[in-house]
């Protein structure tokens, strides 16, 4: 007997499910004949929904096994007690989702983005008899492993989550609530987890190597065994400008007398070991050839910002918007730019002189830390990328010509669509 037969559940073709997605889709727009997808316990084992909008849809108790939802968007949708036992949920969005009692051991979250969506522990349910849910077996989890790794979770709600050895690598997890979890040998690596709450959580033998754990509660928590080398609390992440007796707009003003002068006057603005986390409006001033040796930008938004010709060595970028911004010809050497939203961002060559004494002076992006970082649609020409990590990033479209590639990590990059004329690569 099935397991559709034994919990009650209807199975439905993939050719079933493409009419109901031309419904929905009729529905969604406004257009004649349409109707809104309800899939509710129901049995979509290997079924594909990849790249569907399906927001604010309830799947509740279906079987989602061996699912294919990547690219997809299902921001509020309900998968109450949904089986989605190893299935594909890659940089799908799930912003307010409810993930209540789901059992998602397995599946592949990378690169999703789970913001305010709800993935406490419950029961996974089947509709009974009379159309009421009922209590409906779990399958063994001991051998299978949760993926979050590059994850979007801001502010989710984990409490009492039971996410024993899951990997939470490189994912943003500011201000997740896992009060009460079960982490114990979670690998947090590389995770920003700043303000998270993890009152009264087992985190025995879990990684927190190279994590953000700024404003971070571990109050009553359970760190025994914990590796916690070179996280970064409050104190790591800097000074501020105001312990320095410095003013960013007094900054501002000697700089651009600096570049006016061709340094014969003023001072170039120097920002190197400073903490900008805090600074408001910071896209709004012009950071053109400014010198930022392992400043610390982390979350900052620099949208269309002016940042070409500038020093940025060492500096932490992680989790910033960028798209947009200007930065062309500047040095990222070694820099940590996991998970920045880089979409449309100008980042190719300046150009000096004409004819024969042209030159360009390309972004230096050489061991740059640019995992689960957005890429789309950049002007990376002429770029040195040597040893540069891209694991998992997204360059798809981007602009590469004559880019060095040298020793770059490409694991799971999605190149598609990229120009790569003349490119360097191994």
């Amino acid at each position: 007997m099935s397991s559709s037969q034994a919990n009650n559940l209807r199975a439905l073709s993939q050719k079933d499910l493409d009419l109901i997605f031309e419904n929905h889709e009729r529905f969604r727009l406004g257009k004649k004949g349409g109707s809104r997808a309800v899939l509710k316990y129901l049995d979509m084992t290997g079924l594909s929904f990849k790249g569907q909008d399906l927001s604010f849809v309830d799947f509740t108790a279906s079987v989602m096994v061996d699912c294919d939802l990547s690219g997809g968007k299902f921001e509020g949708s309900i998968f109450f007690g949904c089986d989605m036992r190893n299935s594909n949920l890659t940089n799908a969005i799930f912003k307010r989702a409810d993930f209540r009692g789901a059992v998602v051991a397995g599946a592949n979250l990378t690169g999703a983005d789970l913001d305010s969506a709800d993935l406490r522990e419950g029961r996974l349910m089947h509709s009974g008899e009379g159309g009421q849910l009922v209590d409906r077996e779990q399958p063994g989890r001991d051998s299978w492993q949760t993926i979050f790794t590059g994850a979007k979770l801001n502010e989710t709600n984990l409490s009492g989550a039971k996410a024993t050895a899951a990997d939470f690598s490189d994912a943003d997890l500011t201000g997740i609530v896992m009060k009460d979890a079960d982490l114990s040998g979670v690998n947090f690596s590389g995770a920003n987890l700043s303000d998270a709450d993890f009152t009264g959580s087992v985190l025995k033998k879990a990684n927190l190597q190279d994590t953000v754990i700024t404003g971070t509660v571990l109050e009553h928590a359970d760190l025994r065994g914990a590796n916690k080398e070179d996280a970064l609390d409050e104190k790591a992440m800097g000074e501020s400008l105001e312990s320095r007796g410095l003013n960013l707009k007094d900054m501002l003003e000697t700089h651009k007398k600096w570049i006016a002068s061709a340094g014969k006057d003023g001072e170039q603005m120097d920002l190197s070991g400073i903490d900008l986390r805090h600074t408001l409006s910071l896209n709004k001033y012009p950071l053109t050839a400014v010198k930022a040796i392992s400043a610390n930008f982390m979350g900052q938004d620099l949208r269309e910002a002016q940042m070409q010709s500038a020093t940025f060595d060492r500096s932490d970028f992680r989790d910033c918007k960028m798209m947009r911004a200007d930065m062309r010809g500047s040095s990222f050497k070694n820099a940590f730019l996991s998970r920045v939203d880089l979409t449309g961002a100008k980042m190719g060559a300046l150009k000096f002189g004409s004819g024969d004494k042209e030159r360009r002076q390309g972004v230096n992006l050489s061991g740059a830390k640019l995992r689960f970082a957005n890429l789309s649609g950049t002007d990376l020409s002429d770029a040195d990328l040597t040893g540069a990590d891209l694991s998992d990033a997204n360059l798809t479209g981007c602009d590469l010509r004559r880019a060095n590639l040298t020793g770059a990590i490409l694991k799971g990059t999605d190149l598609s669509d990229a120009f790569t004329d003349d490119a360097v690569m191994d």
